[in-house]
């Protein structure tokens, strides 16, 4: 098998896959003022056919793991079915998704029946009034009410991530709170340091705190580093052995981030991104039509390898091509 492997010898078995760019939610680090159509690129979003021809191939280049992102994904109509199909028409072995939670309530059955193995979801508070602030919708009681319905139907691979925010949810009594939820919770909690993009300078100086107060925090009540795994994400996870639990952190300033990067990304009108924050991309699109086309596709993507850079330099301010968050799949 070839597998995807660039020139610093890392390799690849995780693709993060956007399927739209719309989000119903107006996160402030986000999108403040609620999505809005790019004028600048009208072609459409990558449709079932193209997932699954997308997903064959990755699965041929070493791809373990699928992340189905967005935008906010669920707001497809045809959502259940793309989850469906990775799951049991693809050789990918773990399909995922990243969620702000939108009905999660409603949602958990059909989340479950579809073969999804795992859930992230955003909740940037368990203080109502500040959820409510930072996204724009008082939807924190039925996202918890999900996270329930999940559990009690027996789903386990259950996590939130939160953007750390200075002043907002970035106290001890804030840690405090999420570590009370996880201590009965199997569920993993993440804070994710704010990071810069294109559109949100101002308020990245106003709301950026390093995630080492959060680490300092965990240091401090005897939580144990836990190592990574072949297909993990990017978080520095903690362990307690009196919690259900876990605690993580994903500080994208901190040194060395980007040596363990294991991950592509694929955004919503199929172009191929090496980097979150990169400059370089290329649109796989047109190989994407037929299903003879597989060994261009593959041929394609093995030679883009090369162009991947050691690192990002948002440490410089440098944003790369992202806009913001939701345009890439963040």
């Amino acid at each position: 098998m070839q597998i995807m492997k660039d020139s610093f010898g890392r390799t690849f078995p995780y693709i993060r896959m956007s399927i739209t760019d719309v989000c119903n939610f107006k996160c402030g680090y986000c999108l403040p003022n609620g999505y809005q159509v790019d004028k600048s690129d009208n072609r459409k979003f990558l449709h079932l056919d193209e997932i699954k021809r997308l997903a064959k191939c990755f699965s041929e280049l070493g791809v373990r793991k699928i992340r189905i992102t967005g935008g906010e994904p669920t707001v497809r109509k045809d959502f259940f079915e793309i989850i469906k199909v990775l799951k049991y028409e693809t050789d990918i072995e773990k399909v995922v998704i990243t969620t702000n939670g939108y009905h999660l309530d409603e949602k958990a059955k059909s989340l479950l029946d579809s073969g999804l193995n795992g859930i992230n979801i955003s909740i940037d508070s368990l203080d109502r009034e500040t959820f409510k602030k930072i996204t724009g919708h008082d939807r924190l009681p039925e996202i918890l009410r999900g996270i329930r319905n999940l559990q009690e139907l027996g789903f386990e691979n259950i996590k939130i991530n939160a953007v750390l925010l200075n002043g907002v949810n970035s106290s001890e009594k804030d840690f405090e709170k999420w570590s009370e939820f996880i201590r009965n919770n199997k569920v993993d909690f993440r804070y994710i340091e704010l990071m810069q993009t294109g559109d949100n300078l101002e308020y990245f100086k106003k709301y950026h705190i390093p995630s080492k107060i959060f680490k300092n925090y965990l240091n401090k009540n005897k939580w144990i580093y836990q190592t990574l795994g072949k297909d993990a994400g990017p978080s520095l996870n903690y362990i307690n052995p009196e919690y259900k639990g876990k605690f993580g952190i994903i500080a994208p300033y901190s040194k060395d981030f980007c040596k363990t990067c294991n991950r592509l990304r694929i955004t919503s009108r199929g172009d191929l991104r090496l980097c979150l924050f990169g400059n370089t991309g290329i649109s796989v699109r047109h190989l994407l039509q037929k299903d003879d086309q597989l060994n261009e596709l593959k041929d394609l993507i093995l030679k883009q390898m090369q162009y991947k850079k050691e690192s990002h330099y948002l440490e410089l301010g440098d944003t790369g091509s992202t806009k913001n968050l939701s345009k890439t799949g963040g």
